[in-house]
């Protein structure tokens, strides 16, 4: 599993039949890089998140060819207060 953070969305008008409903992320990973992430799950800009990749990803779609080589799987719960 790769940690990221979602960058934004990224567009398509136009893309294969095949492609689930849901959006597609830029998300930069922990290392520094950014990849493209299928998202089902309605992830926010800046949200922290985890992605696999591969045949892991596009096995998630039962009964569909989906060309998909990354995908959000979880949403990171992040502690915003402050310890004292």
């Amino acid at each position: 599993m790769i940690k990221g953070r979602v960058k934004g969305k990224v567009w398509s008008s136009r893309h294969v039949g095949t492609l689930p409903p849901g959006a597609l992320l830029e998300v930069e990973t922990e290392a520094g890089g950014r990849i493209i992430a299928f998202d089902p799950l309605g992830c926010d800009d800046e949200e922290a998140v985890m992605v696999t990749q591969g045949s892991v990803a596009a096995a998630y779609f039962n009964g569909k060819n989906a060309p998909v080589d990354a995908l959000i799987i979880g949403s990171i719960d992040e502690n915003t207060k402050q310890k004292s």
